[in-house]
């Protein structure tokens, strides 16, 4: 799938949802380029950070303290909402489907969205 198509149905969903904040993986299993996080913030004309190992939101929730990991060391940023962020490995944990839920999900209708 091409970053460009993947970009352009996400947008379609943030769009959709309403959302201020994406947050996607810095890597893909077939090109590792983190190019998606970047096209998706310019196709929706949003603030972008890269690698970002820490979030943290402001109470009125139109800013963004990021931490974000950089060849010098680690870089504090404050960003304006809504944004997209691209996640380094120590943001989160990623929890890993149970075999229930997985069987579950088999049977949950799949939406067709343009891309």
């Amino acid at each position: 799938v091409q970053h460009l198509a993947v970009a352009k149905t996400l947008k379609f969903i943030a769009d959709k949802e309403k959302a201020d904040l994406v947050i996607l993986g810095k890597q893909s299993i077939d090109a590792d380029s983190c190019q998606t996080g970047q096209m998706l913030a310019g196709l929706l004309n949003w603030s972008q950070c890269t690698f970002a190992s820490k979030l943290e939101v402001s109470e009125d929730k139109k800013t963004a303290k990021v931490s974000r990991e950089s060849d010098a060391g680690t870089e504090d940023l404050q960003i304006t909402l809504p944004a997209v962020l691209t996640a380094d490995l120590r943001l989160n944990e990623p929890r890993y489907a149970t075999l229930p839920n997985i069987m579950k999900a088999k049977k949950k209708p799949m939406e067709t969205m343009p891309a």
